[in-house]
């Protein structure tokens, strides 16, 4: 259990952008007299982390400053409504500063920990040598029995065309002519996986039994993916190494911290997920 929560709080810390050292602090926005700045939209995007990584730099400054308006006239709506003076508002303060203190915490200790030459190092040892794996780019029909499998099987032997078999009598209305693209190995459930990858180019399959039902699979292509150059794999390595170093440093901590459970059930759920842990090789 305290596996899965050290990685459900790593999730939330590797993907958020470290802010940049000695920056200009530039007021950007004015928001009824209240400057909104540079240091405000670095922190948003601390908070916001890989929810906006896949935009451009444009984009996320713009959507960082949105995000940043809509806290503050929200927050000034609140304070007018009286509901910074709420019973529970200072232990939500409390909250939101002890969180603020993990995030200074991991930049510090952790996401500064892992450097790029650890992450080449990395790369060398673990990627650089690996063999390309190997891809099919594969369609099927999808359907509920045996025997209609059989019987669009006869039908494509007889020269019949498999995208238009595929609209007609596929169960699966995700693909066009049940064109699944490219896939490796690992991706599919086995039984259709060893069929795929076992067949030709060109050539159908008989009919395969899933759990889904039954298959009919043409293989229309098979190439190998390259091992990604160390520009490619950096990111992801980095991302890797910071997560097993937050794991290292969480399980640390919590080895070091007193930690009572005061609610029965609680303990006792906690407890039970720790003796399953343990059992587990």
């Amino acid at each position: 259990m305290k596996t899965r929560l050290a990685f459900v709080l790593i999730g939330a810390l590797v993907g958020f952008a470290s802010l940049p050292a000695g920056a200009d602090d530039l007021v950007l926005v004015r928001v009824n007299g209240v400057d909104i700045k540079q240091s405000d939209v670095d922190f948003a995007g601390t908070e916001l982390g890989s929810a906006v990584a896949q935009y451009t730099p444009e984009e996320r400054k713009k959507m960082l400053v949105q995000y940043i308006i809509a806290n503050e006239i929200m927050a000034e709506a609140a304070k007018t409504g009286g509901l910074d003076k709420s019973q529970n508002f200072p232990d939500r303060i409390k909250y939101y500063q002890r969180r603020a203190l993990r995030d200074a915490f991991f930049e510090a200790k952790i996401r500064d920990a892992v450097s790029d030459d650890a992450a080449k190092e990395f790369y060398d040892q673990n990627i650089r040598n690996m063999k390309p794996q190997q891809r099919v780019h594969a369609r099927h029909i999808l359907v509920d029995t045996e025997a209609e499998a059989k019987e669009i099987a006869d039908r494509l032997k007889k020269g019949e065309d498999f995208a238009t078999l595929a609209k007609e009598k596929s169960k699966d209305r995700k693909t066009e002519g049940g064109d699944l693209g490219f896939f490796t190995r690992g991706q599919t459930v086995k039984p259709f996986e060893d069929a795929a990858f076992g067949l030709e180019v060109g050539k159908i399959s008989e009919p395969v039994q899933t759990q889904f039902g039954w298959h009919i699979i043409k293989v229309e292509e098979k190439s190998d993916v390259p091992v990604p150059t160390f520009d490619e794999a950096k990111d992801s390595i980095i991302a890797q190494l910071m997560a097993q170093k937050a794991q290292e440093v969480v399980d640390r901590l919590r080895g070091a911290a007193k930690i009572e459970y005061l609610d029965p059930q609680l303990k006792k759920a906690v407890e039970d997920s720790a003796a399953k842990d343990e059992d587990r090789p």
